[in-house]
């Protein structure tokens, strides 16, 4: 797990060291433990590195004897079985991302297919003068790019492209606008002009400057659209131990301390069970648990879980006062925005990590999208007539009075289309949208800046390319039916470790930001009001009405806190390190 960032300068000029300079500073804190520069007249190749798998070897850019340069963000789960296959390649290193370069030499462009893991990677070839970026075909590593009119640039985080001072910092109305509504930003665009994402599953090849080819190879393709074949449940839960037994066992392949993020629900609960079987070392948990916030607190369900299940778990708390605390350091963090608010215990969990010593954190991302974790999928599988037909909603809309937001569906409308077209089933058609946008652009996010804010890796092993081909053969009602999601999860549960409760009612990830707001409602809703980027959307009186309905929905009043936060610090370019009340009272001067 690493940062990574380049340019590739037009017309043959030379690159700027002093813009990889501030590349290299702007991701130091995606890796902590070193850096790598290299600079080829019209090519500069940035690396900051976490090391998490050869320690002592494993720093980049990695090289081979012809000069082809790569620098990789992620882990290749799969790098002993890579290297076995290619005995006559002389291997420098230990790294997990050394067999890139092999790979490379033997399939060309498509060096990826092979490849099990997460990842994104740049590698440039001086033979050709080409320089590919590949990104894993979950997107559960980031990489965005930008053209200008004198290069192409791209790193981990779009942050870093503004503060080398290759994009200005400007917001795109329509894609705040989309955030707002939708609580994340779908597609190729940013919410900054001119910076986009190379989609999960996209290799991009670049010459002169500009891009030549795109290659995209989706972790769901589209295929015919064609029902998966009959399987039994028996034969359905063999497989799911076999193949999620496999994903544990080469997610943990790494040379430093890890720890399991474990709330006590299903997902986790699957990842328990198999690391205690699979894993080498004892297995440690995490768990966070809410001061006086009881109703959403299921810590101590989590602690009692982790215990018959022979697990050491530590309860982590959050306060109301960690909130205020941290709030804006975390909107700094999340440069592509979205307003999940488990962006609040995601971070709080990652700086425990790191408080521990561990380096690694095991995450249950991923499983509610393959296996039919939520109840808009229970919900799919009702005949048509009984299903409620409406227009979709966004968070703003169920507020009087709040202002209209034009255009902030078309991005997800277009999505469902083409799904819609490809998909056999309505419930497959939902795990498509939801993989291709809710997923990568939202959950993943997420994951990425709040555990990388403070140099965490996570790994998510429901998101491994077995694990969803697995998935995606299982008929509808071996993943969801009218009572419960996630059947086949909760039934292989049910047998392997009946003390996880496989049955319970699923409450979510929920998290007391209302209940956190709500004694300085009054206050919030005017320092939110006065802030700028708040102040050119919504009236103080819109702002007001929607603290006004705290108790009622807080998803809409953290939306706009969120925002204010994020556009204070990456727009107006303010420091995040005040508490939220400081940092808005400076933004609104």
């Amino acid at each position: 797990m690493c940062g990574l960032a380049g340019v590739m300068m037009k017309n043959g000029a030379p690159v700027d060291p002093a813009v990889l300079e501030r590349l290299r500073v702007a991701l130091g804190h995606r890796g902590p433990d070193g850096s790598g520069v290299l600079r080829r007249d019209d090519i500069g190749l940035v690396h900051t590195r976490l090391a998490i798998v050869d320690l002592v070897t494993g720093d980049q850019p990695l090289c081979n004897a012809a000069g082809v340069a790569a620098i990789a963000n992620g882990e290749i789960y799969n790098a002993p079985e890579l290297r076995a296959a290619l005995p006559g390649w002389p291997f420098g290193t230990t790294s997990d991302c050394e067999p890139i370069l092999p790979l490379y030499e033997r399939d060309g462009a498509d060096f990826c297919r092979d490849l099990r893991g997460m990842y994104a990677i740049a590698l440039h070839d001086p033979a050709t003068g080409q320089l590919f970026l590949a990104r894993d075909p979950f997107g559960i590593k980031p990489l965005y790019y930008a053209e200008t009119a004198t290069c192409f640039a791209f790193a981990s985080e779009a942050e870093a492209l503004i503060e080398a001072g290759l994009v200005p910092a400007a917001e795109d109305s329509a894609k705040r606008n989309e955030l707002l509504q939708l609580k994340y930003i779908t597609g190729t665009a940013t919410i900054f002009p001119g910076i986009h994402r190379v989609l999960p599953g996209e290799t991009l090849t670049l010459a002169g400057g500009g891009i030549a080819t795109r290659q995209h190879r989706p972790a769901l393709p589209a295929g015919t659209g064609r029902a998966p074949r009959a399987m039994s449940e028996a034969e359905a839960l063999r497989r799911f131990e076999r193949v999620m037994g496999d994903s544990l066992a080469v997610h943990l392949r790494m040379d430093t301390p890890w720890r399991l993020y474990f709330s006590g629900g299903i997902d986790s609960a699957v990842l328990l069970t198999l690391a205690r079987q699979v894993s080498a070392t004892p297995v440690q948990a995490l768990t966070i648990g809410y001061e006086g916030a009881a109703r959403v607190d299921e810590s101590h369900r989590a602690l009692r879980i982790a215990a018959a299940s022979g697990v050491a778990c530590e309860r982590v708390e959050m306060a109301a006062a960690d909130f205020w605390r941290f709030a804006p350091r975390i909107a700094a963090a999340i440069d592509d925005p979205c307003t999940d608010p488990a962006v609040l215990p995601t971070y709080m969990l990652a700086v425990a990590t790191r408080a521990a010593g561990a380096k690694v954190a095991l995450c249950g991302e991923g499983a509610d999208e393959q296996f039919a974790g939520y109840a808009r999928y229970r919900r799919a599988l009702l005949p048509a007539f009984l299903r409620r037909r409406k227009s979709r909603r966004g968070v703003f809309d169920r507020i009087p009075g709040a202002p209209r937001l034009a255009g902030w569906d078309a991005g997800i409308l277009a999505v469902e289309a083409r799904e819609t077209a490809a998909r056999h089933s309505r419930l497959a058609t939902l795990l498509a949208i939801d993989n291709a946008e809710w997923l990568p652009n939202n959950l993943l996010i997420k994951l990425d800046r709040c555990l990388m804010a403070v140099g965490i890796e996570g790994r998510t092993p429901f998101l491994d390319r077995e694990v969803i081909a697995f998935a995606d053969s299982l008929p509808d009602r071996l993943r969801a039916r009218f009572r419960h999601g996630k059947v086949l999860l909760r039934d292989w549960l049910a047998k392997a470790n009946p003390a996880a409760e496989p049955y319970a009612k699923k409450r979510g990830f929920g998290v007391p930001v209302g209940a956190w707001m709500a004694p300085r409602q009054a206050d919030l809703a005017r320092l939110v009001a006065c802030q700028p980027g708040i102040a050119r959307v919504f009236t103080p009186e819109q702002v007001g009405a929607v603290f006004a309905r705290l108790e009622e929905d807080a998803q809409p009043a953290w939306s706009l806190l969120f925002y204010a936060l994020w556009h204070s610090h990456h727009l107006l370019g303010l420091p995040a390190d005040g508490d939220i009340a400081a940092v808005l009272a400076e933004a609104g001067r």
